[in-house]
C-alpha cells in the first residue's frame, strides 16, 4: 500500500445554506466511508482563501495564492491506496465533484533519509 494526497479544488460560494447543509453531510459520509474501508490516513482540513507565498532566492514575499479564480487548493486529506488507479478510484467518490470542483491526486514520495551516513 502507498499514501496519496487529494488536493480539493474548487468551492461553490453561491449555495444555499440547505445545499451547505448537504454539502456537509455528504462530506462527513464520505469520510466515515473511507475511515471504515482503511483508506483513510489523515482526514486533512480544510485551506482558508487566504495566505501569502514565498519565492525565489531573494525570497519574495507576495499576498495571495497562485490560484485563478476557484482553482484555489481548498483543503487536503491524505489516503492509502494499492496504486494510482486505486487512488484514482477512491477519489471518484468525492462529494467536491458533484459541485464542479476537482480532486488532484498525488502520490506522496518516502524520503530516503541516510542518518546513520556520516556518523
Amino acid at each position: 500500500m502507498s499514501e496519496f494526497t487529494f488536493l480539493f479544488r474548487g468551492r461553490d460560494r453561491s449555495a444555499s445554506p440547505e445545499q451547505m447543509q448537504k454539502t456537509m453531510r455528504n462530506w462527513v459520509s464520505w469520510f466515515k466511508e473511507l475511515s471504515a474501508s482503511g483508506c483513510l490516513r489523515d482526514g486533512g482540513h480544510p485551506l482558508a482563501d487566504s495566505g501569502m507565498v514565498v519565492s525565489g532566492t531573494q525570497k519574495a514575499v507576495h499576498a495571495g495564492t497562485y490560484a485563478q479564480g476557484g482553482d484555489a487548493v481548498g483543503g487536503y486529506m491524505l489516503i492509502e491506496a494499492r496504486d494510482l488507479a486505486h487512488a484514482v478510484e477512491i477519489s471518484k467518490s468525492c462529494p467536491i465533484l458533484e459541485n464542479g470542483g476537482s480532486v488532484e491526486v498525488r502520490p506522496v514520495e518516502q524520503l530516503k533519509m541516510q542518518l546513520e551516513a556520516g556518523r
